[in-house]
């Protein structure tokens, strides 16, 4: 009898020590086997993986891990950012084109902390994993945001003027291993009064600021020599941002502007002499890493031209060529909020987003619909996900468990 109430107490113990989370059975797999394993999870269950056992966490807070997983991922489909702008505060969600269930056809709605102090934002920009958002009523406040791990910080302020126009960009250096954001102000004095024909005001001083993460304050660069459109910069590559330049009255057609993040100098990027892209309206968009701009031709056509290697003015091609489309959910009749149509596809009735790892195109339309284009065989797809906002503006991004003071090496 002795015997049999060792051997229960024995029994009961053991499964007491297998309920326990610190002595899973997980912690006995071998490292690289758990990295592969978590390698493979969609970012939301990435997030919750420290709590499986001791091991996992101290995983966790390695920081080379957020390196590994990002260099990963970076292969995959990355996960798309809705930005919904309601009448009283915005909001974010999510669709996760890299999940392999059955859920990724439905879009999350993300939690967004510092709402209550920023309720209206305009999203600046992603990179490795990070969301730069500004203030869209008072242009003052910006925040620093892991949309998947909810961290976040909010930035120094810079300088304001009562005449402004700002346009903003985000993104990392390589070469410096930084993160710096830049803030492109166009301002008039305050004397100044006159307006173009169209009743826009016109903004004679120019100045450009830009501040290192971890810095206390915003440094100014002096004037810029480019009049960028107004919108937030449309392609990170090669550690340089990049917008399309204002059409001039008597050169109609747009420049492409970069800011190289290293060495902070605007350059005008070389476009072939032909074609498309002497056009005056297009924009810009990174496919498969490389800087393309996406030309709107008549009827609704698309011509996407594609920068092979960087900065090499003849390697420019014209890669894809996209139909006239017209989902069928514009064919819905739904309110459109003020600051959308203020603000949002300024006209424009598609947008090309990025390439998936299928080779279809991920193109967004007027705010509202998601589609994608299969370059091989010509046909156009719908995309309809469950919990999809009925107005928004698409970012592209890349979920990761990455933070600012995380040593960046991808």
């Amino acid at each position: 009898m002795d015997s049999d109430s060792g051997r229960s107490g024995k029994k009961r113990r053991t499964q007491l020590e297998d309920d326990d989370p610190q002595t899973t059975g997980m912690e006995r797999l071998p490292t690289d086997i758990v990295i592969d394993i978590l390698l493979r999870l969609p970012i939301t269950s990435l997030v919750q993986f420290k709590l499986v056992c001791r091991g996992w966490r101290i995983l966790s807070q390695n920081p080379q891990f957020p390196n590994i997983h990002l260099s990963f991922t970076s292969e995959n489909d990355p996960c798309l950012i809705l930005h919904c702008d309601f009448p009283i505060r915005n909001q974010l969600h999510f669709l996760d084109f890299s999940a392999e269930d059955d859920k990724k056809d439905k879009v999350k709605r993300l939690h967004t902390p510092f709402q209550a102090k920023m309720p209206e934002f305009d999203v600046v920009g992603s990179c490795n994993g990070l969301l730069c958002l500004s203030d869209s009523l008072f242009n003052e406040a910006l925040y620093l945001y892991n949309p998947f791990t909810t961290n976040y910080v909010e930035l120094p302020k810079s300088i304001q003027y009562p005449h402004q126009e700002v346009v903003f960009g985000f993104g990392f250096s390589q070469k410096t291993k930084e993160y710096k954001v830049v803030k492109v102000v166009y301002y008039r004095n305050g004397h100044s009064s006159s307006y173009q024909r169209s009743r826009r005001m016109i903004y004679t001083q120019s100045e450009v600021q830009i501040l290192t993460l971890g810095s206390s304050s915003w440094r100014s660069l002096g004037k810029v020599p480019y009049q960028l459109v107004r919108r937030q910069s449309e392609a990170l590559v090669n550690g340089r941002l990049h917008w399309a330049s204002r059409p001039r009255r008597f050169n109609p057609a747009r420049r492409i502007i970069s800011f190289d993040l290293a060495d902070e100098r605007f350059l005008e990027v070389q476009k072939p002499d032909c074609g498309g892209l002497n056009r005056c309206n297009y924009h810009l968009a990174v496919l498969r890493g490389c800087l393309s701009a996406a030309v709107y031709c008549n009827y609704g056509r698309l011509e996407i031209w594609v920068m092979k290697e960087y900065n090499v003015k003849e390697s420019w091609v014209k890669e894809f060529n996209v139909g006239s489309y017209v989902p069928k959910g514009l064919k819905q009749n739904v309110e459109q909020p003020f600051k959308n149509w203020k603000n949002g596809s300024n006209g424009r009735v598609v947008r090309v987003l990025c390439q998936l790892k299928n080779g279809e195109i991920l193109l967004e339309y007027k705010n509202r619909v998601l589609a994608s284009y299969d370059p091989k065989q010509g046909k156009f797809r719908d995309l309809v996900f469950q919990g999809t906002p009925n107005w928004f503006q698409t970012v592209v991004h890349m979920g990761s468990l990455n933070w600012i003071d995380t040593p960046c090496s991808t």
